[in-house]
């Protein structure tokens, strides 16, 4: 067993987790300033990405450039992770390879502390993407408390690239949001993945500063 193979369900029980849904999980969350690099390779890579329409499109295209922006963002604090084996236990089934991981470290040869999960939605279908995100979501959970005797709380998403959906790991207690968030205005999926990362570094004591034009996490 491994990652891919939970649905929620699945996760839920076998992972005792109890699963809360919850309307706009993060509340009002105002748009960020992004570069006008994002915003150029957005214009060019969306359409030709749905056109396309594959897996690895999506990914490459949509995906992998906007969490480089939260990098940014977040001031090259975190790290990101993309592609990696992430074996935690296989008796649970948390194991096997994560679309993409961000890290509490700013370290990319040695994966430390991740704090966000990012699942790429197979067939475009984000609620079947649900049970692999909490599935690696309890995985960094059990990683953080070994690690570091304590874990803060998770975050997770799952995307087809244009559309967004959110969960949150407080302990066992499992939070999805019902909504789904279009790509456009991309200043709110960043503004949301800014303040899952500022919440987990400052639970780190690494704290987090943004641009005044952006927002304030600490």
């Amino acid at each position: 067993m491994s990652y891919v193979q939970f649905d929620l369900d699945r996760a839920c029980r076998t992972l005792s987790l109890t699963l809360e849904e919850k309307d706009n999980l993060f509340g009002p969350m105002p748009e960020v300033a992004v570069s006008e690099r994002l915003r150029s390779i957005l214009d060019e890579n969306v359409t030709l990405a749905i056109d396309v329409n594959t897996e690895k499109m999506r990914s490459e295209f949509i995906i992998a450039p906007v969490l480089m922006e939260l990098r940014r963002l977040a001031g090259g604090r975190i790290g990101l992770f993309s592609g990696i084996e992430f074996n935690v236990s296989e008796a649970q089934g948390l194991n096997g390879v994560c679309d993409f991981l961000v890290s509490r470290s700013p370290l990319h040869l040695i994966l430390r502390a991740p704090i966000l999960a990012v699942v790429e939605a197979k067939r475009e279908d984000i609620k079947a993407g649900l049970g692999q995100c909490a599935a690696e979501m309890a995985a960094a959970r059990i990683f953080n408390e070994r690690e570091e005797g304590r874990s803060p709380a998770i975050h997770g998403a799952v995307t087809t690239g244009t559309l967004w959906r959110f969960l949150r790991l407080e302990s066992n207690h499992l939070l999805v949001d019902r909504r789904e968030y279009p790509i456009e205005p991309i200043g709110r999926i960043l503004a949301i993945l800014l303040h899952c990362v500022g919440d987990a570094l400052a639970a780190g004591g690494a704290g987090l500063q943004a641009g005044a034009n952006r927002g304030t996490i600490v």
